[in-house]
């Protein structure tokens, strides 16, 4: 078992979540964005949004780490934020600093209830 999943927000930048996007894909985890895909939506200086939801185990493959899903809220070269999910290690999320305020979370999580799919967000932007 792994660490308790933390009910707490975390924020990181642009360049971060590149490479959290590549930890996941290196990994095999499979709720993750192409970083390729990143690299051309996410918002370069903007700062984006990590919400443990759950932990998730592939118990077909047992050579793969239990992983947080996160809800992640990401800010697009738009300005718009859309929801999307990342596979994190419990490891690599609680080395992420705690830089937000109860209110701030408050915020971040209704922000997450009304944003869009990242994939109805592409539909629109065709």
């Amino acid at each position: 078992m792994t660490a308790v999943l933390p009910r707490t927000i975390r924020a990181v930048d642009t360049e971060r979540l590149l490479l959290l996007e590549e930890e996941a894909a290196r990994l095999g985890f499979s709720q993750r964005l192409p970083a390729d895909w990143l690299r051309e939506h996410a918002g370069a200086e903007a700062v984006h949004y990590l919400f443990p939801a759950m932990e998730h185990r592939l118990t077909h493959r047992p050579d793969v780490p239990p992983q947080w899903r996160c809800e992640l809220l990401l800010t697009v070269r738009t300005g718009e934020e859309v929801l999307s999910l990342l596979d994190v290690l419990p490891a690599t999320f609680q080395e992420l600093p705690e830089t937000l305020d109860a209110t701030a979370k408050s915020d971040i999580a209704a922000r997450m209830k009304r944003a869009l799919a990242v994939r109805e967000w592409g539909e629109r932007e065709g």
